[in-house]
């Protein structure tokens, strides 16, 4: 499932383009201001929609310094302004793609689902740690060569602990990744579809529990 930030200071659009996304099977998060997009960004995301005048800035000089810094993320703009200059300054200051309002929400949308897919096309579609081999692109998981049969969303709990390798996954995040909005976040599903995967992927493990955190996939 993707991952899209909506940044929007006004709370009937910010709504109306989750609620397209989101029936799109986009998992979305949604922000207010700068301020809460960059407290989100703290996890990677497919595309984020920032519109470019938020009441603590404008976006495209956020987007800018963090280009800078190497960030790859593809973003597309939200902006009244209409102007040849605006436009070109949008995409000088990182942007991926700019849409003016008024805007058609299923028209967004399609340009969201196109710079997820370039976002997903970044990645490679051959994960492998230690004799682990996932391949994305042919839903299929090896250990030591031999082929393991998975369900999709033990599949998708792992895909994403591979991304991750080497580093803390908490419950929460795996929930936001590889669940939708409907998950009973107080529920223990997220462990229970850890221990399958570790069963199915056999010793020695290569998926440990983080205490207090969650789980690290690594060697």
């Amino acid at each position: 499932m993707a991952e899209v930030l909506v940044v929007e200071d006004d709370d009937e659009l910010r709504a109306a383009v989750t609620a397209e996304l989101t029936a799109t099977s986009l998992a979305v998060t949604q922000a207010r201001d700068i301020a809460e997009a960059d407290k989100a960004l703290t996890k990677a995301y497919d595309c984020v929609v920032f519109d470019r005048m938020l009441p603590d800035g404008d976006s495209a000089g956020y987007v800018y310094r963090r280009r800078q810094e190497g960030w790859a993320v593809p973003v597309l703009f939200l902006t009244s302004r209409d102007s040849l200059a605006d436009r070109i300054g949008g995409f000088e200051h990182g942007g991926d793609d700019y849409l003016v309002k008024p805007f058609a929400v299923a028209e967004m949308t399609a340009r969201v689902l196109a710079l997820c897919r370039r976002s997903a096309d970044g990645r490679p579609s051959v994960l492998r740690v230690d004799d682990v081999v996932l391949d994305s692109a042919r839903r299929e998981v090896r250990r030591g060569g031999v082929l393991l049969t998975l369900s999709d969303k033990e599949f998708a709990v792992l895909e994403y602990l591979m991304i991750r390798s080497g580093q803390a996954v908490g419950r929460d995040e795996l929930l936001e990744h590889c669940w939708d909005t409907s998950a009973d976040p107080m529920s223990n599903v997220v462990d229970a579809v850890v221990r399958r995967v570790r069963a199915k992927l056999r010793e020695p493990g290569v998926i440990h529990t983080v205490h207090g955190r969650g789980y690290r996939l690594e060697a």
